[in-house]
């Protein structure tokens, strides 16, 4: 029988592997049995009976993650994490508050040059400036971003 090369394979059933296996030997059989007509039929028999395992997998992982999580917050109630008021959450938010910010640059610069010259638009583009930096200094910028990357990606493996 063909195994994979590492000693578990990718979807942590090492326990099932006897049974897929054992499915795949009774497909194959059937097939010699069948002839080459039925091929298709057992092969997309075969495939779901794989894809169920692979689902059930996949959503006792995902209910384990989520079961970790709740216990992580119970534990403390500080890990969790909420936006603060008005703290910007992901990218989507940063960009568009950053169309949004250039959108409005367009009128304040104009109302500057209008009523102070070249002067009020310096300080219209200062204040547009200064309120991005300020954004994404809560958003927390491209340092954060940076620890994200570097966290183990792990926490979904078995």
């Amino acid at each position: 029988m063909f195994r994979p090369a590492t000693a578990r394979n990718v979807t942590g059933m090492e326990a099932r592997d006897h049974e897929i296996e054992k499915e795949l030997a009774a497909t194959l059989q059937a097939r010699r049995e069948l002839g080459p007509e039925y091929e298709s039929a057992l092969v997309d028999s075969f495939l779901e009976k794989v894809e169920q395992r692979l689902d059930a997998t996949l959503d006792r992982r995902v209910r384990r993650h989520l079961a970790e999580q709740q216990v992580t917050a119970a534990r403390d109630p500080r890990s969790i994490r909420t936006p603060s008021a008005g703290a910007p959450t992901g990218f989507g938010e940063r960009f568009g508050f950053g169309v949004v910010s250039l959108v409005l640059a367009v009128p304040l610069s104009a109302i500057g040059v209008v009523n102070a010259g070249i002067e009020g638009l310096v300080v219209a583009w200062l204040g547009i400036v200064g309120v991005n930096a300020v954004h994404a200094a809560r958003s927390g910028g491209l340092f954060r971003q940076r620890e994200r990357r570097a966290a183990p990606a792990s926490e979904w493996q078995d």
